[in-house]
């Protein structure tokens, strides 16, 4: 997948983590799958939103699960590291800029702060294997993946993910990625300005 800026698509995920919250409350750990996160730049997104909703103290129950086919082996020390070039940060208002990154010793670039880059962990993973990355996940966001598969594919992806989350989990897709209609007794739709559905079941 493509994810070459910081902040991309943020209504979809402000509203995943908007719908995802209340279901977690109190809980000591909230689990999230980044699914296609190319070099970090939608976890670190997704962190920045999680952080802002939850603040410092609440923020700290959260772990991001980040993954990709990565056949070039660079995305796991670029996500680890969390070093990025200025221009992939041009939207990231000044005050979240100040509060999440610093100058890093390259040259026109920014760290992600350790505060964030804590949160994340990188892992190898095939989607079109259709086994998952871990079970119970709370929300599970793939954006800008599916549309690179088959339809038969894409059912069998989300089918996995449906499997993945725990009961009421919450799933964001990309906004040109409809739920095919076998699925639909699996998922309901938590907004229905965005591609945020909850897995039928009960709570999270």
């Amino acid at each position: 997948m493509a994810f070459t800026y910081f902040l991309r698509d943020l209504p979809t995920l402000e509203l995943a983590v908007k719908h995802l919250l209340p279901y977690t409350s109190g809980r000591s750990t909230v689990r999230v799958w980044d699914a296609g996160c190319a070099m970090g730049q939608e976890p670190y997104s997704l962190a920045i939103v999680f952080a802002e909703s939850m603040g410092y103290f609440g923020f700290k129950t959260v772990q991001i699960l980040a993954t990709d086919l990565d056949n070039s082996d660079l995305f796991g020390p670029i996500i680890r590291e969390g070093v990025y070039p200025a221009e992939e940060l041009q939207r990231v208002p000044e005050a979240l800029l100040k509060k999440y990154f610093r100058p890093a010793t390259q040259p026109n670039s920014y760290q992600v702060v350790e505060t964030l880059r804590s949160r994340i962990s990188f892992r190898k993973h095939d989607l079109l294997s259709f086994q998952p990355a871990g079970r119970e996940f709370h929300l599970i966001v793939c954006k800008n993946v599916l549309l690179h598969f088959n339809a038969e594919e894409r059912t069998k992806v989300l089918r996995m993910f449906h499997g993945a989350l725990a009961p009421g989990g919450i799933l964001a897709t990309e906004q040109t990625q409809k739920m095919p209609p076998e699925l639909a007794p699996l998922f309901e739709q938590a907004a229905m300005e965005a591609q945020v559905f909850r897995k039928n079941g009960g709570p999270a």
